[in-house]
């Protein structure tokens, strides 16, 4: 049996992923290519994408839920199992193993024991800030270079809610000629 495309008036989508997902499919000439987009936006409201969140981004984009549940499985950056609130990927490419990236990723897995509801820890193929290695991406945010005795603290600062690492941060670094 063909599954159906969803009716968006059955499957309760929210207003505004609705509206995300609408105005993601109106920046590609089709609106496939809006696919992983419109996935990140379920991932962003939902924490992963959810089997419901897939249906409504579904319904949105006039899709059949496999269409969309198969273009989330085939990406590392969307989770089509629930993981914690906080995403800790640690860069374990070329530049950064040299420099004690599998060694920094066994430290954050370590410190984050336990701790599965709100850290999920993950090597990351790479991450494209070869200059700051070994770093990781927490919640996005770029930190590096990164020591292993630090990944207990940037743990303890992100589950206590506190600013993470300050001083590592990439966004607190200068830009290249400033003085």
């Amino acid at each position: 049996r063909e599954e159906e495309i969803p009716e968006l008036h059955e499957v309760g989508c929210p207003a505004e992923l609705r509206e995300r997902v609408e105005e993601l499919m109106g920046r590609y000439p089709d609106r496939k290519t809006a696919s992983s987009p419109a996935l990140w936006a379920v991932q962003e409201r939902y924490g992963w994408c959810t089997p419901e969140g897939i249906r409504q981004a579904a319904a949105v984009m006039r899709f059949t839920a496999d269409d969309l549940e198969s273009v989330a499985s085939f990406y590392d950056l969307l989770h089509t199992d629930p993981v914690g609130t906080h995403r800790i990927e640690v860069c374990t490419n070329i530049s950064c193993w040299m420099r004690g990236g599998d060694e920094l990723l066994d430290a954050f897995e370590a410190a984050a024991a336990g701790e599965d509801d709100q850290l999920f820890v993950t090597g990351f193929e790479c991450l494209g800030a070869c200059d700051i290695a070994p770093m990781a991406s927490i919640d996005q945010r770029y930190y590096g270079p990164l020591e292993q005795a630090e990944a207990a603290t940037a743990v303890e600062q992100l589950i206590g809610g506190g600013e993470v690492l300050p001083e590592k941060a990439l966004a607190e670094r200068g830009l290249a000629g400033d003085a």
